[in-house]
């Protein structure tokens, strides 16, 4: 990707440009952005989506005033005639080709923090109400009409009557209608309000990864510790003097524990290994169909679930970790970065990172690409 020229896609702005001087600071309303816009899947086929175990899906209501939350599977949606519901289905991109491919415009930003494509369907005044989300993102108009009334609103109240995170207390400032192929970005906690204007509104949601630092201790801990010799050093406490207070916590324990998780955080490249194997980890309702090894002369491709990444010493693959060094490292970081490898760069794997190959393929993490 070319990320200092500019592009229509932001307004005229290169994607360097965009991510210095609206990327977590300010909206960004772009008329037009995707002037060629057409939904990655009709009705009927987001209503299949939405009645699979697979597949996340929530159906928002707000007949007669009355706010309800269904979360998938779905079975059934109501008429497209009947005003004031909305169908989101998660995850768009790992079932659907033209969803990952809309969703990979947006890969000026690191794939550590990119998440997924979200499609929402509505009928005429169909939406979430006025809420707002702790992490970026863009709006994409794909069909239909939708109202966006937004504010970068400080003092949000939640209601506490409704099954959403609905402000009570929203503010707008600033109100715009999107027609298919607009375009509106959002920094984390602007309040927003979408509301179809119109049967037939299909808007895409690009939305991003944003941990709390509490979440992601949370999550690499466990990492940290897989790899801990179970066998090491054991506690001894040979000048322990008699208590008095048995109950107490001994200190020299506590330094003990200390030292023990400090030693796990600073083991060579091991905070690096849990990162990695944590950030490409699959969502719990992702599963791949196994495969076969890849044939002699064919290329390969990521399949659309997988998420690669690699640091200066690994490449992670959906939650496990792989060293790797010199021209295998090259081209592995290759196929993260293009999510594809052409045959004549397949053949130049050594034949142990060919066997790794063989048994992603197997596991229906790539797939073979005869392109």
């Amino acid at each position: 990707m070319q990320i200092d020229l500019p592009t229509p896609m932001l307004a005229g702005l290169s994607p360097a440009q965009f991510m210095r001087k609206h990327w977590q600071k300010k909206p960004l309303l772009v008329r037009q952005a995707f002037p060629e816009a057409v939904p990655p899947a009709s009705l009927k086929e987001l209503a299949a989506l939405a009645a699979r175990d697979d597949v996340e899906s929530r159906l928002v209501t707000a007949f007669d005033g009355q706010w309800k939350l269904k979360h998938g599977p779905v079975a059934k949606l109501p008429a497209m005639s009947k005003p004031g519901w909305t169908l989101l289905v998660q995850g768009l991109d790992q079932h659907l080709s033209a969803a990952r491919a809309l969703m990979d415009r947006f890969r000026f930003v690191p794939d550590a923090r990119l998440d997924d494509l979200m499609l929402s369907v509505a009928s005429d005044g169909g939406g979430v109400g006025p809420h707002f989300d702790s992490y970026d993102v863009f709006l994409i108009q794909l069909a239909g009409r939708r109202r966006w009334r937004i504010a970068p609103q400080k003092d949000a109240v939640l209601r506490d009557d409704v099954p959403l995170k609905i402000i009570a207390n929203f503010k707008p400032e600033q109100d715009y209608v999107l027609e298919p192929g607009d375009m509106l970005y959002l920094p984390p906690g602007w309040a927003h309000d979408g509301v179809a204007v119109g049967a037939g509104c299909m808007t895409g949601s690009v939305g991003f990864r944003a941990s709390t630092a509490e979440g992601l201790a949370a999550e690499l801990l466990p990492r940290l510790l897989d790899d801990v010799d179970a066998a090491g050093k054991l506690y001894a406490d040979p000048k322990q003097p008699a208590s008095v207070q048995p109950a107490e916590v001994p200190a020299d324990l506590l330094a003990f524990a200390r030292k023990a998780v400090e030693a796990a955080v600073q083991r060579p490249h091991a905070l690096e290994r849990a990162l990695g194997e944590a950030l490409t980890e699959p969502k719990a309702q992702v599963w791949f169909e196994p495969g076969d090894v890849v044939p002699p002369g064919a290329g390969v491709r990521l399949d659309r679930k997988s998420r690669m990444l690699y640091d200066a010493a690994h490449v992670f693959l959906n939650g496990e970790s792989f060293r790797a060094g010199g021209r295998d490292a090259r081209l592995m970081r290759q196929l993260a970065d293009q999510r594809q490898l052409s045959a004549a760069d397949v053949a130049r794997l050594s034949d142990g990172a060919r066997e790794l190959l063989d048994q992603w393929a197997e596991d229906g993490w790539v797939q073979p690409d005869a392109s």
